[in-house]
């Protein structure tokens, strides 16, 4: 069981991370990849990893294994908050990591081969293979799909907001479940084993993720900045882009003033009756106009226990951002 203790300063100062956090999934999702939990889930995805990964060095993917094992922990450099600021600010970090750092940190991992010793060293030609290893992965396993991770953050992102605005930082913490439990002032989840981690007015970030499995984790060492990485709500199609062959058909029928207005009406979050509301038009007529939206790949949707949330996707942002400046105003809620 993990417990994460707050002080009336830690719920001030906890937040939720403001897009993907590139290290993270690739980390997590180096974990899913050899194994197979969640096959309904991410099974295409891995057909399409796998296919893509063909073509990086085996030595490459080789490392990435032995630092991310399916089971066990994991040397914390890999995870630096740098990533915040894009992948390659992130793996600018890990390269940066002090030599003892290295080598303490790679300690956590129970069967760490012999050749990672230069690594754990410290040496250059060692980091500078863990660099591109990490560059070929991203690339080959991950910018593929990117897109649809982006949308599900985004969409998780949505629900958070709306917990803080109906109830504050408690309700946000309440409704992170099912695999997260808030009972005041402390947040716990199941773990590989029992751990207390005290925030001391640090705060929290919270970092939602496409490729974490079940099971919220965090960092190893309690020192640095408390961060706590939890899976999204996410369906069997999640990763697929829209489809091709009814692309220009579905971007057609986008045209018209009412699915504008839904398509305004869904960018900061909100229900059927609310796009309904907002758009003017009947429930049945919103719920049909979001489900072209999805088909164009501009929305997606999320359930938040008995709610279903609709979303702009990062292209339905870029569509309407850059379309602005022509559109009337939407009708007040």
């Amino acid at each position: 069981m993990l417990r994460v203790h707050f002080t009336r300063e830690d719920l001030l100062r906890t937040r939720v991370a403001a897009a993907p956090d590139p290290l993270w999934e690739l980390v997590l999702s180096v974990n899913l990849l050899a194994t197979r939990q969640g096959r309904a889930v991410f099974d295409a995805w891995r057909a399409q990893a796998r296919a893509g990964l063909s073509s990086l060095p085996r030595p490459q993917l080789h490392l990435l294994r032995a630092l991310a094992p399916p089971h066990g922990s994991f040397p914390d450099f890999l995870n630096p908050a740098e990533s915040a600021q894009g992948l390659s600010e992130g793996i600018r970090a890990v390269l940066s990591t002090p030599r003892r750092r290295l080598g303490e940190e790679m300690n956590v991992l129970t069967a760490a081969p012999a050749w990672l010793r230069p690594l754990a060293d410290g040496e250059p030609s060692a980091l500078e293979n863990l660099g591109q290893a990490l560059h070929g992965y991203f690339h080959a396993a991950l910018a593929p799909c990117w897109s649809a991770v982006r949308s599900q953050i985004e969409a998780d992102r949505a629900v958070r907001a709306r917990d803080m605005l109906h109830g504050g930082v408690e309700a946000m913490l309440s409704g992170l479940g099912p695999s997260l439990r808030w009972k005041s002032p402390v947040l716990e989840t199941e773990y590989p084993f029992d751990r207390e981690l005290r925030l001391e007015g640090r705060g929290l970030l919270l970092v939602p993720s496409v490729f974490c499995w079940q099971e919220p984790i965090t960092l190893t060492d309690p020192g640095l900045p408390p961060v706590l990485v939890y899976p999204v709500t996410r369906t069997h199609r999640w990763w697929l882009p829209p489809q091709t062959d009814t692309e220009s058909r579905t971007l057609a029928r986008l045209l018209g003033h009412g699915r504008a207005a839904v398509l305004r009406s869904v960018a900061d979050g909100c229900t059927t009756s609310e796009v309904a509301r907002r758009a003017g038009v009947t429930p049945a007529t919103a719920s049909e106009h979001v489900r072209i939206l999805r088909e164009a790949g501009l929305a997606t949707s999320v359930r938040d226990r008995n709610t279903v949330l609709h979303i702009l996707t990062p292209l339905g942002t870029n569509l309407l951002t850059a379309n602005r400046s022509d559109q009337p105003p939407a009708p007040d809620p």
